[in-house]
């Protein structure tokens, strides 16, 4: 593979004299970098490795290295790399109607099917759906939505959001802006106004903001499970008090569904886990397993009808590529797969080998602790141990994780991980920490 080299002048102060025909090489350094800017990466990092295929649980780089995907890429491939129906399924869609906007007077027979599909598996029986392509996409509208929702109600005074810190909505401004984790929110100037955040799992410390302030909150943001954030799932009755104060003050309840979302839980979301009604979902990731980009948002009830009340009211708020049509048949296919080969049931088969395998390693004092709920687990290690080195050590040895915090390496297998490949995640995982 060729690539594209840009250099970049790293001067040791901000003087140059132009008229000079050569610069003294003490001023400055010479960095080559491909033109690809990397996300959530040092922008002079040079030492990438270069994935070129993936088959099931398993991805490749150009050097002919081999990995266990440990972390389903980016927390989405549930129906594991390099499968054939869902390559054809995109191919069929974008050689009929590739894409074309759902923009008034506008749609498309997959977004129609999807949405219905959705409908029949989330939630909200009674939502609608709106389509977005991330998951960044569908917090920020979600985060609109329930503003507008309160201002068509006749409450325009209901902006603030609530949030959690350790969550993670993505990084779009309304995302950052109700970012439970600070770096993610440094060196961006201004963000969005009037959202505020209550520490995770302190209902005494929402209910005191929303007593203060109910008469002005639009929404109550949180991931069921935070993911990026740590892995925590919620703590015993918390979901259900967050719920009761919603109702109690007039707020909506939105849930970011983002990494929970399509079976990840051994349920298709986390709102049904943990049995407690939201009034709109964020989701994006499995939703296609990463084939095609594709996020949205369950609109329930409680928004859909101050959002309908009035016939000429008009929706302006949507994506060049919301209800993309060869995205959401990827989606139709990889929600089939999903079905036919019972991969819910599978998570939970996965997530109590992988969980079993890690309590083992906190037993033996090599973790301090693990914690999860359905296929997706943190080792949260001991304070001497960095996570980043683990990741790095145990990428060398052929298996992906991610380090999350301060604390953890977490994982989220694909839900087509085999039995063998989830204990050699667990023994790589091993033979690291007793090499440290």
């Amino acid at each position: 593979m060729m690539f594209i080299m840009v250099m970049i002048l790293i001067y040791e102060n901000n003087t140059l004299d132009h008229s000079s025909a050569t610069l003294p090489c003490t001023n400055y350094g010479l960095i080559m970098v491909s033109a690809f800017l990397h996300p959530f990466a040092k922008p002079t990092r040079t030492d990438f490795r270069t994935l070129v295929r993936g088959q099931g649980a398993v991805v490749y780089d150009n050097q002919g290295n081999q990995y266990i995907d440990g972390m389903a890429s980016l927390w989405y491939c549930a129906v594991g790399h390099g499968r054939s129906d869902m390559a054809e399924s995109i191919a069929r869609q974008a050689g009929t109607l590739a894409a074309y906007s759902t923009f008034d007077p506008f749609t498309n027979e997959p977004a129609e099917q999807l949405a219905e599909k959705l409908v029949s598996i989330g939630p909200m029986k009674d939502a609608r759906v709106f389509f977005t392509s991330s998951g960044s996409e569908a917090v920020d509208t979600a985060m609109k939505l329930a503003r507008l929702a309160h201002v068509q109600a006749g409450h325009p005074e209901r902006t603030l959001i609530i949030s959690r810190q350790r969550g993670y909505h993505g990084t779009a401004y309304g995302g950052t802006s109700a970012q439970g984790i600070p770096p993610n929110r440094e060196g961006y100037g201004p963000l969005v106004g009037d959202v505020e955040q209550v520490p995770a799992d302190v209902i005494e410390a929402l209910a005191t903001v929303m007593s203060q302030r109910g008469n002005t909150i639009a929404a109550v943001l949180v991931e069921p499970l935070q993911g990026a954030g740590g892995v925590f799932p919620p703590t015993e009755g918390y979901l259900e008090s967050v719920r009761r104060l919603c109702d109690q003050h007039g707020a909506f309840l939105i849930y970011d569904e983002v990494i929970s979302g399509f079976g990840r839980l051994g349920t298709w979301f986390a709102a049904h886990k943990y049995n407690v009604r939201p009034d709109m979902v964020t989701f994006a990731k499995a939703v296609t397993s990463g084939y095609q980009p594709l996020g949205g948002i369950f609109v329930g009830p409680a928004v859909r009808q101050p959002l309908e009340a009035d016939p000429a009211f008009f929706l302006r708020t949507g994506f060049t590529y919301s209800g993309h049509p060869t995205a959401c048949a990827a989606a139709l296919t990889n929600i089939e797969i999903l079905e036919r080969e019972d991969l819910l049931a599978r998570a939970v088969h996965i997530g109590k080998r992988l969980s079993s395998g890690l309590q083992s390693l906190a037993d033996d004092g090599l973790i301090a602790s693990i914690r999860g709920d359905g296929a997706v687990w943190a080792a949260s290690h001991h304070p001497h141990r960095d996570p980043m080195v683990i990741r790095d050590k145990m990428l060398d040895l052929g298996v992906i994780t991610r380090a999350i915090g301060a604390d953890a390496n977490t994982f989220c297998p694909p839900l087509v991980t085999s039995d063998s490949q989830i204990d050699q995640i667990v023994d790589t995982l091993a033979t690291v920490l007793n090499a440290l």
